[in-house]
């Protein structure tokens, strides 16, 4: 008799499903579906002590901790830790961990919520009178209405010539416009809160009288947001995630409107300038963590916040594909992706085009970040990546819990 082995995907539900067609029983799917779901969690920072007990408590319950070589002969006094196991060897070390000290009841809290929100749809968000349940992806289309956007500057600045392409967006498919007055591009200067006014309101009126979706309005300015809601946005979209201007965040609550945070390093002038990260993905989580906590802390509902790990924005070439091949380690945040790749340098790096022709490398970055659990996509080319995310939900979000 020949054997035929082949492994299986444990992030996927085709083990269920593969159980289901040997005929195991149902009650012990049940029990196996906690054991075929494998987890590897990353903690940091965390004291020697309490490492080793992780360790331990780990090991007997047929895991695995890794822990820094200066945990193990106690020479340093905390230690970054990964953790591998089944959600059901996590969920006993958390009940035991609850019962230690150093900590360990935070850490098994953090670990548990991380899985959780790993394994789970974001919760559903009202932006407007629209409900986005994310059943699928959400397509936000880009309209600039700036002279000096690094793909399509100068093109709306004219108001109708604006509001005819939001227009245009929504039939060929957008489920939100996200509207910018200031270029953000690598190098670029920022401009006053009353000339981003002048831009973008004339548009926002217009538009709440011909669209049905929902605006959001791109800025970090206070001020800004305000004279867009006022005019009828219903979403503010900060690239500094609440950071650049600290009264957004009580002016969001107030307005009680969902609020996208950006991880960002530095500024847009100098943002791509000695771009140097000690742990890329660990410091975006943390800061876009920290951004979730200054939303919070302000009265934003935490089903209000949306995250973005900021493609561009202070990263090189490699760190946006490493941003997209790991994207999704950030579903453990708990929060809906927005993930903003089109026609970027990044993408031209790869094909050595400008940015009018990466129409197909955005839809390749797009199917990458969908794959990664992207919630929302923001775009310029709006019908081909509808296309493209149709198909791309196909494959990666049908029958997801």
């Amino acid at each position: 008799m020949r054997y035929f082995a082949r492994v299986l995907n444990p992030a996927s539900d085709s083990i269920i499903s593969e159980m289901k067609k040997i005929g195991v029983d149902p009650r012990g799917i049940k029990v196996m579906e906690d054991k075929s779901r494998f987890f590897a969690v990353k903690l940091l920072g965390v004291g020697t002590v309490a490492a080793n007990i992780l360790k331990q408590e780990m090991l007997s319950r047929g895991g695995e901790v890794a822990v820094s070589y200066g945990s193990v002969n106690l020479s340093a006094k905390t230690t970054d830790v990964l953790v591998f196991g089944t959600r059901r060897a996590f969920n006993q070390l958390a009940a035991k961990l609850k019962m230690h000290q150093f900590g360990l009841p935070q850490i098994a809290s953090e670990t548990l919520a991380a899985i959780k929100n790993y394994s789970k749809r974001p919760a559903p968000l009202k932006i407007g009178k629209k409900k986005f349940n994310f059943k699928r992806t959400y397509i936000m289309g880009i309209l600039n209405v700036t002279p000096d956007s690094f793909s399509d500057g100068g093109d709306y600045l004219n108001v109708d010539a604006a509001v005819e392409r939001a227009v245009d967006m929504e039939t060929e498919g957008a489920d939100i416009i996200d509207i910018g007055g200031e270029s953000t591009r690598p190098g670029s200067n920022p401009v006053s809160a009353d000339a981003e006014i002048t831009r973008v309101v004339p548009v926002i009126k217009k538009l709440k009288k011909r669209l049905a979706i929902p605006v959001s309005i791109d800025t970090y300015k206070s001020k800004v947001a305000k004279a867009a809601l006022a005019a009828g946005a219903a979403m503010v979209n900060d690239i500094s995630g609440l950071r650049f201007d600290k009264k957004m965040a009580k002016v969001l609550a107030k307005a009680k409107v969902p609020v996208c945070v950006m991880h960002i390093k530095g500024k847009p002038r100098n943002m791509q300038k000695k771009i140097v990260y000690a742990d890329l993905v660990s410091e975006i989580y943390c800061y876009l963590k920290e951004s979730i906590e200054i939303a919070k802390r302000a009265g934003i509902l935490d089903e209000q916040i949306v995250i973005d790990p900021g493609l561009g924005f202070g990263k090189t070439v490699d760190f946006n594909f490493e941003i997209l091949k790991r994207l999704a380690e950030f579903k453990s945040l708990g929060h809906a992706i927005l993930v903003g790749p089109s026609r970027k340098s990044f993408i031209g790096a790869v094909l050595n085009l400008p940015p009018a022709e990466r129409r197909e490398g955005t839809a390749a970055a797009v199917v990458a970040a969908i794959s990664g659990g992207a919630n929302i996509v923001r775009v310029h080319d709006i019908s081909s990546i509808k296309r493209v995310a149709l198909v791309a939900d196909k494959i990666y979000n049908e029958g997801r819990a």
